[in-house]
């Protein structure tokens, strides 16, 4: 190891094994830059350091381990493994809050990143506050992935760039900024309803809502890789159909494989006694899951094994599983009336894919609009005589990329594909490996690590 030619032949074989990976041959370029770092020694690269000076000072070799860890683990985080976090029930009871998890990048192949200049170790915004971006957009690159050990697979658990994140009211994250426009424009179209007036189109009052937020919140918009990141179980895949019907979804035409601890909504009503707290401790319901109705009901989100354990409790009278019937309309993907579906009934719906061409109407356009413009980056225009993209009247439309379809375990409990449609391919960033720490924030001290979670496997 201290022969130079021997270390600048093991730094040049691990570089040019990567520029075949990245498949960026320009990188070739850097070949000169090793040699002089190994062998050549022209240029003075590590600055920080006293030339010719063997035993560098206290500082000195502290600020060349931190460069060295900084690198490394900047490029584990980008090409190899991450560490995420759990933030919300979404996913309870496969994986819970608290749940602290490394993602393979590796398991479907790394993207390169959109945005290379970024502030190390920062997801979007800059340590410490609340909206400086952390991130330069000087330099973009485009969506390309590279080589991985596999696809995404139907009923893996993924963790992906949120679709519906490309625009963010900053402050206002959640719900998304598409949702607040959907919300704004309903709200001034029944005001000029009470008010008599004529009515406009609903696109129109959409571009009213996006108006009034623009000049009054700061909105901002955010490339494919800093978009927050969401974690969901893939029920779908391209080209697959899909159904939901009463909450049983349909992948083309079979039930889906059954989750063990998938949730539901379920109303439970006492004798009018309380449940004894220690119960639902016992059955690991979370404190903030303890919901009460108007009628003094327990509201929660309950796997089949816990519906099954209330009903034991003597002052238990009735367990009820809560429904969206067939044909009550709800703010869900596609948000057309055209379209009466709900979190618990919807579809058929076709997930697009790649090179697969498709008719697109004005009855139909609601199911890929954001496909045509967000994801694939056309300028789209409906018009009296017919449906423009990029200038030229079309009725037919060939995707560009895959995409696929993410729901929550906690059915009732989960923003998901549901409310804002398909994942692109290249908003996917990995597979949930394992747990690595779990801290239950209901609990103290020691007592919040679940021991029985740490270095568990996600399935």
């Amino acid at each position: 190891m201290k022969n130079k030619w021997f270390k600048f032949s093991l730094a040049a074989i691990t570089y040019l094994l990567m520029t075949i990976w990245i498949g960026n041959y320009w990188l070739l370029l850097g070949l000169p830059i090793l040699f002089d770092i190994y062998i050549s020694k022209k240029v003075h690269w590590a600055f920080w350091k006293k030339r010719g000076v063997k035993k560098q000072g206290f500082i000195v070799e502290w600020v060349d381990a931190l460069i060295f860890a900084v690198v490394a683990a900047t490029l584990i985080r980008m090409f190899f493994i991450e560490a995420y976090t759990i933030p919300t029930s979404s996913m309870e009871k496969s994986m819970l809050v608290g749940d602290y998890l490394f993602v393979s990048k590796m398991a479907y192949g790394p993207k390169v990143p959109n945005t290379p200049l970024s502030f190390p170790f920062a997801h979007h915004t800059m340590p410490g506050t609340k909206s400086t971006k952390s991130y330069s957009e000087l330099i973009k690159w485009p969506y390309k992935r590279l080589a991985g050990l596999g696809d995404v697979q139907r009923d893996d658990v993924v963790v992906f760039n949120f679709p519906a994140g490309d625009t963010i009211w900053v402050g206002n994250e959640n719900p998304d900024l598409h949702s607040y426009v959907r919300r704004y424009g309903q709200e001034f179209k029944a005001d000029d309803m009470r008010k008599g007036r004529l009515l406009q189109s609903d696109e129109a009052y959409k571009n009213m809502a996006r108006k009034f937020l623009r000049q009054r919140y700061d909105i901002r918009s955010r490339p494919v890789d800093k978009r927050e990141n969401y974690i969901k179980r893939c029920v779908g895949l391209p080209g697959d159909t899909l159904i939901s019907k009463d909450g049983q979804l349909f992948v083309n035409g079979k039930a889906q494989a059954a989750i063990e601890d998938m949730q539901y909504n379920y109303t439970v009503k006492t004798n009018g006694t309380t449940i004894n707290p220690r119960k639902l401790e016992e059955l690991g319901i979370a404190i903030d899951d303890r919901n009460k109705n108007a009628n003094n009901e327990y509201v929660m989100p309950l796997s089949a094994a816990k519906v099954e354990a209330l009903k034991k409790l003597n002052n238990v009278v009735s367990v009820t599983r809560l429904l969206y019937p067939v044909g009550m309309y709800e703010e869900v993907f596609p948000f057309s009336r055209d379209y009466l579906w709900n979190r618990d009934n919807f579809g058929p719906l076709v997930l697009p894919k790649k090179g697969v061409t498709v008719s697109i109407t004005k009855e139909t356009l609601p199911l890929y609009e954001r496909v045509i413009t967000a994801y694939e980056g056309n300028k789209l225009e409906v018009k009296d005589n017919g449906i423009y993209v990029n200038g030229k009247i079309t009725t037919t439309y060939t995707f560009k990329m895959d995409y696929y379809w993410m729901m929550g375990d906690n059915r009732h409990m989960s923003a998901d594909s549901r409310y804002w449609g398909y994942v692109p391919e290249d908003h996917i960033v990995g597979k949930a490996s394992f747990v690595w720490l779990s801290l239950d924030k209901d609990k103290s001290f020691l007592s919040k690590i679940r021991w029985n979670r740490i270095f568990k496997g996600i399935e």
